[in-house]
């Protein structure tokens, strides 16, 4: 029985093991991500990723597969494009990654500082609702 390769951590995302693989299909990515073509061509079109051409097909690389990880978990904690793209640029600076992950970190704290601003208002905003509630139902 062959042994269970490990999943691979690419940005807090567990995706499977691919060292078989240098290259995918747009379908194959689409499907791995749970995303559309489209998205992966708006993905290119921003320079995020850059797939070779072989023809009309589109062929991404391991590399490409690595940076979608980093933009789609960028994306879900709410970062712009322009903040994805210059934290996943650090990645081919030759490192070891140690500026990727003081920009990356650096600007996570800025976003939890921000979120958690947003949270103090949402909060604030409750309470003041659920006063004037108090106030409009005893008259």
């Amino acid at each position: 029985m062959a042994a269970m390769k490990q999943p691979v951590i690419i940005a807090g995302i567990e995706m499977p093991q691919r060292d078989d693989r240098e290259e995918f299909t747009i379908s194959e990515l689409s499907e791995e991500f749970g995303i559309t073509p489209r998205a992966l061509r708006f993905y290119e079109d921003e320079g995020l990723i850059s797939p070779q051409r072989r023809g009309t097909a589109r062929i991404y690389s391991r590399r490409d597969r690595a940076r979608l990880a980093w933009i789609l978990r960028g994306k879900r904690v709410g970062f712009s494009l322009s903040d994805i793209r210059e934290m996943v640029d650090l990645y081919d600076r030759n490192d070891g990654r140690r500026e990727q992950q003081r920009v990356s970190v650096s600007k996570c704290r800025e976003r939890i500082a921000m979120l958690e601003a947003q949270k103090r208002d949402i909060d604030d905003a409750i309470a003041e609702m659920t006063a004037f509630i108090n106030i409009v139902a005893q008259s």
